[in-house]
């Protein structure tokens, strides 16, 4: 046995582990704080994350889960099988109903869009309709050709007052304007868990377009490789609803559309207790942007950052918290990792390709990937929150 293994035993005997519904938080030996440890048994020490390698309280929870079994060649060891609370009756309704749910909550957010005015001319097709139709299209996963049976049941069901053709839905989605009405559809969507989201995570994740970039092929002589475009997400980290999204070219930076995201949410009457973000949102500017906002940002600091305040005290405070209470500091941090989750959950069920042609539609295809998750996510929180998502009076004027 070796000497992590040693001293992973005297902690799981000391009683050191803490079972939780994120996984277990070890004691550490050498501070008053905690270490967490997944189901994987990764941990975020900085023995585990230098080495890479199983750390002292891995062990300890691969101890502390360890039994006696009997069997009849006598007792053996083995380890009990990691598992998680479910509500599963609120997920089995949650599915069953998705499809039907999705329709009518997706009606609701388009009536909150208003209208073009229209001085003289015929008037065009309905932009509420064209909206539900492009935000059904994206959720079906199905051609422009092949989704229009499922808009002719949402015709048959009133949910929609006319069935535009599937072009006039590939061109409504190459509008520009579009893309602002999404952004604050997105924001509107997400209101009905304000009072039950307080701590949130920022990160963006790549989507693939159907273009590829030729310098891989020139410079290294690999194969193609997909063009992409980058999403910029805020969330909520216990239910993964998206407050606010926003989308950039793939070589876009990630920590000037920090303050932006967060600015955006907290106008839109979210409590903001904690943001979470990796190093790469590492900056005065966001610290200081949350404050703005009432919260505390927890975003580790570069190897080279300093104590220096440079107009900011809250970056030296932060800075010496970082330092000196590094374990209470990363139990705040990691819960950054459910905005990884988030986007998981998107690209699993409406995959992470972009099939538009355009850019713009790109942005607004990858945008509407957004809002068909948040309603998704606001179909399960109905069922297991009981929330009453009323987008129209309860949440928000119209957009």
């Amino acid at each position: 046995m070796g000497k992590r293994q040693l001293k992973g035993l005297q902690i799981a005997n000391q009683k050191q582990v803490r079972k939780t519904n994120d996984g277990w938080f070890v004691k550490s030996q050498s501070a008053s704080g905690f270490y967490k440890v997944d189901e994987l048994f990764n941990c975020n020490c900085p023995d585990a994350q230098f080495h890479k390698a199983t750390c002292k309280h891995a062990f300890a929870v691969r101890f502390y889960l360890k039994t006696e079994i009997d069997t009849p060649n006598g007792k053996i060891v083995a380890e009990k099988r990691v598992t998680y609370s479910q509500n599963w009756k609120a997920y089995d309704k949650s599915q069953q109903e998705e499809k039907t749910r999705f329709l009518e909550l997706l009606s609701d957010l388009c009536l909150t869009v208003q209208e073009p005015t229209y001085a003289f001319g015929r008037p065009k097709a309905s932009q509420r309709d064209l909206l539900f139709a492009s935000a059904l299209k994206v959720y079906s996963q199905f051609s422009l050709r092949r989704f229009m049976s499922d808009l002719q049941t949402a015709k048959e069901k009133k949910l929609v007052s006319s069935m535009p053709c599937f072009a006039s839905v590939g061109h409504f989605m190459q509008k520009p304007e579009l893309t602002l009405i999404l952004q604050e559809l997105i924001t509107l969507s997400a209101l009905p868990l304000k009072s039950v989201e307080t701590n949130f995570a920022v990160d963006s994740s790549g989507f693939r377009t159907t273009k590829f970039n030729d310098y891989c092929t020139q410079a290294h002589g690999l194969a193609r490789a997909h063009k992409f475009l980058k999403a910029h997400v805020l969330c909520g980290v216990k239910t993964n609803i998206i407050c606010s999204a926003t989308i950039t070219e793939e070589n876009g930076a990630d920590s000037p559309q920090f303050a932006p995201l967060v600015e955006t949410t907290a106008s839109n009457g979210f409590q903001m207790l904690e943001v979470t973000a990796d190093k790469a949102y590492s900056s005065r500017d966001n610290y200081e942007a949350v404050k703005e906002v009432g919260g505390i940002a927890f975003i580790p600091f570069k190897s080279n950052a300093t104590g220096k305040t440079r107009g900011s005290l809250l970056w030296r405070k932060m800075f010496h918290y970082f330092q000196f209470n590094q374990d209470e500091f990363l139990q705040h941090y990691h819960k950054r990792s459910n905005v990884e989750t988030t986007f998981s959950m998107i690209k699993a069920k409406f995959n992470d390709l972009l099939k538009s042609k355009t850019t713009t539609a790109q942005i607004n295809e990858c945008l509407l990937k957004i809002l068909c998750h948040n309603i998704v996510v606001i179909i399960h929180e109905t069922n297991e929150l009981g929330i009453n998502p009323n987008f129209g009076v309860e949440s928000k004027q119209t957009v």
